[in-house]
């Protein structure tokens, strides 16, 4: 490996598309996977891209990581037709039902043995929005790391200026050496597609599989067992729709518009009173003396 080569590592993250209704499972734990459809995150592959072009740029090679069950696989085929020179799956039943906080246990050991010169990965997921792990690990190694990254440009030092997406619109320059994390954003860049003969050079190529062995993590380190917050049910927000009555044909147009725009419920009796400033105050004074919180004489 010359002077300017780089060494990066890539975390693809598996997403379900929010496309599909999701339904729960009988105990309320988790989403029911039957007419769920499973993508990589459109984020991560633009950070994939984006480590390609780095090591197109200056030399050096990409390992592409993902942490999941088999059906993963898939998703680092797909690495190695774009061109990915490495592909690990990290899985073991013991991860189910940790949090973030054990996540980032895991992801924080797999970047102590891999040791990238530059950690990329997408700065959020389409399904779940922000993903704090990467940033968890990176910050418990005090590895820099830069969030909602729009443009890389990198020198020969392995200096990278990164233009940054702040809120409203706002754009933020930060400079960072490595080792650093680079969390991208979706519209950073446009993914190449694999030719066919990369696809098929990928069914080839072989994913490792590592482990609980090949991790050498304590079981309270992960899973459940290191899991800050205590699972809870799941349940979807039940819909609270606005009645709304077709106005009276019989009344002027104004007035059907007026009914319209305030969804055509008429004031109930016993909720909305409208009296003059007097009748509402001795109202008021009659219902404190119902309640017994005032006598008649005050």
């Amino acid at each position: 490996m010359n002077s300017s080569s780089l060494h990066i590592l890539v975390l693809l993250r598996e997403v379900t598309d929010p496309r599909p209704p999701a339904k729960l499972t009988a105990d309320g734990y988790d989403i029911d996977e039957r007419g769920l459809r499973r993508i990589v995150n459109p984020a991560d592959i633009c950070a994939l891209e984006q480590a390609l072009c780095l090591t197109e740029q200056f030399g050096g090679s990409v390992s592409a990581l993902c942490v999941g069950p088999a059906r993963c696989a898939d998703i680092l085929m797909s690495a190695y037709a774009m061109g990915a020179s490495r592909c690990v799956r990290v899985w073991d039943a013991a991860f189910a039902g940790g949090d973030v906080v054990a996540d980032a246990q895991i992801l924080k050991r797999i970047l102590e043995i891999v040791k990238p010169e530059v950690f990329l990965s997408g700065y959020r997921c389409l399904d779940c929005g922000d993903d704090p792990v990467p940033a968890l690990a990176s910050a418990s190694l005090d590895i820099p790391y830069v969030n909602a990254a729009v443009k890389l440009v990198a020198n020969e030092r392995h200096e990278f200026d990164v233009l940054c997406k702040r809120d409203r619109g706002a754009r933020q320059r930060v400079s960072v050496s490595t080792p650093c994390t680079l969390l991208v954003t979706e519209d950073s860049c446009e993914p190449r597609y694999p030719t066919q003969g990369a696809v098929l050079k990928a069914l080839e190529q072989s994913v490792e599989l590592w482990g609980l062995a090949e991790l050498g993590l304590a079981g309270h380190l992960i899973g459940e067992a290191a899991a800050g917050l205590d699972r809870e049910r799941l349940r979807f927000p039940h819909p609270n729709p606005r009645r709304v009555v077709t106005p009276d044909a019989s009344l002027p147009a104004f007035e059907r518009i007026l009914a319209l725009l305030s969804g055509g419920i008429k004031p109930r009796e016993g909720k909305t009173h409208v009296l003059s400033a007097e009748k509402t105050a001795a109202r008021l004074h009659e219902i404190l003396i119902a309640e017994g919180l005032c006598n008649g004489s005050q």
